[in-house]
């Protein structure tokens, strides 16, 4: 399904670990707030800043990633792998509180600035994949990760109320990190 390799210095460098299942708090193994570089293979991996998946996020997706941004070396303290099937997602968004007002079902990169819906969103029901939803249209500012079969009835829940700007799915062939800041 998918491991992540991590190191304890930029460019696969120092101590290494292999991982194949989610770490919710990375002293349990020794290697809390030491990763600077990873290696993930199949299904991609989200580093969270604190224990028991919380604070801000870094998406790592399949490929080598010589160093882990300047934000987030030396601070990650969680780790889960992305376990949906990331082929035909699919994404409603609606424009309030519990599913009502217009709605829109994305299914691929969508930036939500150029359009009707930017900083509109309020909740929302995914069908299929894992997706990155973020506040700001660059992939920048509060970011939130909504998965497979999941429904958040209110934005208010977890501070994000009409911020919604850029969402896109992860996926194991997406080229690049994206920053959580």
């Amino acid at each position: 399904m998918g491991k992540i390799i991590i190191y304890e210095h930029a460019n696969f460098q120092g101590r290494s670990k292999e991982l194949n299942t989610d770490i919710t708090n990375l002293k349990d193994v020794d290697w809390n707030d030491c990763i600077s570089s990873v290696k993930v293979i199949g299904q991609p991996w989200v580093a969270y800043e604190h224990i028991n998946y919380t604070g801000q996020l870094l998406v790592f997706e399949e490929g080598e990633h010589s160093i882990v941004g300047k934000e987030m070396d030396g601070k990650i303290s969680s780790l889960m792998l992305i376990t949906e099937n990331l082929h035909n997602p699919q994404i409603t968004i609606y424009e309030h509180n519990q599913y009502q007002g217009k709605s829109r079902v994305i299914t691929e990169a969508t930036n939500l600035d150029r359009g009707h819906y930017d900083n509109m969103v309020s909740s929302h029901k995914v069908q299929r994949g894992a997706w990155l939803l973020c506040e700001h249209s660059d992939g920048s500012g509060f970011c939130y990760i909504a998965r497979e079969h999941e429904q958040l009835p209110s934005y208010q829940a977890i501070n994000f109320n009409d911020k919604l700007s850029f969402l896109r799915l992860t996926d194991k062939y997406y080229p690049y990190i994206i920053l959580i800041l």
